[in-house]
């Protein structure tokens, strides 16, 4: 009669080993997935930014983190009003300090919390102003009020501009402008204080903001937690204002 070789049995310990590197491994798996999506997320649908400076205060104010919808405009375009983020077309920002160094693990961290949208360590490389005029629209600064006209309507803007005490109306600063065909014409809500297209005419681009420039528009504060909600875009700001007769190629 042939005995069965025995079948040695696993140890408790061995069997503890493969249940805890299983346990490690579907939790790297799901930090994996997170990360991915999270960089899915941030690269195509939502990024986040910090603002560095009061050119749109009192909407906006120094500090506040920021949530930019990247995929809407690409559908719906842009309206009169939007606050949008967009890279510098040129001459806008003062050439870049050099940065006080960090440590390797610093640098690390920030780098991986930044492809989540957690961290924002470009947003001294962009700038943050509402949108005054869409390709074609003519606007001139400014009627015997002081308003900005668009198309020949004056619009109010007393809704969202920060005005010093006193003022009725920003400081004049005259332009006479047509938007060319994939630009925009844009202006910070802090008027007395923002250099926006106004005071870049004489760069390249001739104070307009290529819309191939433009990461999004801003819709959410999200930090500090006091001022957590909603952008007012203020629409209803333009909404007697008529759509341009054509786009112009050029100023």
């Amino acid at each position: 009669m042939i005995e069965k070789a025995a079948t040695a049995l696993p140890t408790r310990g061995a069997s503890k080993r493969r249940g805890t590197w299983a346990f490690v491994r579907d939790i790297i798996v799901i930090v994996v997935i997170a990360l991915l999506v999270s960089f899915l997320v941030k690269t195509f649908l939502v990024r986040s930014f910090y603002i560095p400076s009061g050119s749109m205060e009192n909407t906006l104010q120094i500090n506040d983190r920021i949530l930019v919808d990247e995929i809407t405009p690409r559908f719906a375009g842009y309206q009169r009003g939007d606050v949008i983020v967009f890279r510098d077309p040129g001459g806008w920002l003062p050439p870049a300090t050099e940065h006080p160094s960090r440590s390797w693990i610093v640098e690390a961290v920030d780098w991986t919390l930044s492809l989540v949208g957690l961290s924002a360590p470009d947003s001294d490389d962009h700038l943050i102003k509402r949108v005054i005029g869409l390709p074609g629209d003519h606007i001139t600064c400014c009627d015997a009020i002081g308003h900005i006209t668009v198309n020949g309507v004056p619009i109010d803007e007393s809704a969202y501009l920060d005005l010093q005490a006193g003022e009725t109306v920003p400081e004049v600063v005259p332009f006479d402008v047509t938007v060319p065909a994939g630009s925009l014409w844009v202006l910070g809500d802090n008027r007395d204080h923002s250099r926006d297209s106004r005071y870049n005419q004489d760069q390249p681009g001739k104070g307009f903001v290529p819309e191939a420039n433009v990461v999004g528009r801003a819709f959410l504060i999200t930090w500090p937690f006091s001022r957590f909600g909603l952008i007012d875009f203020h629409h209803e700001v333009f909404a007697g204002v008529p759509a341009a007769k054509a786009s112009s190629s050029s100023p």
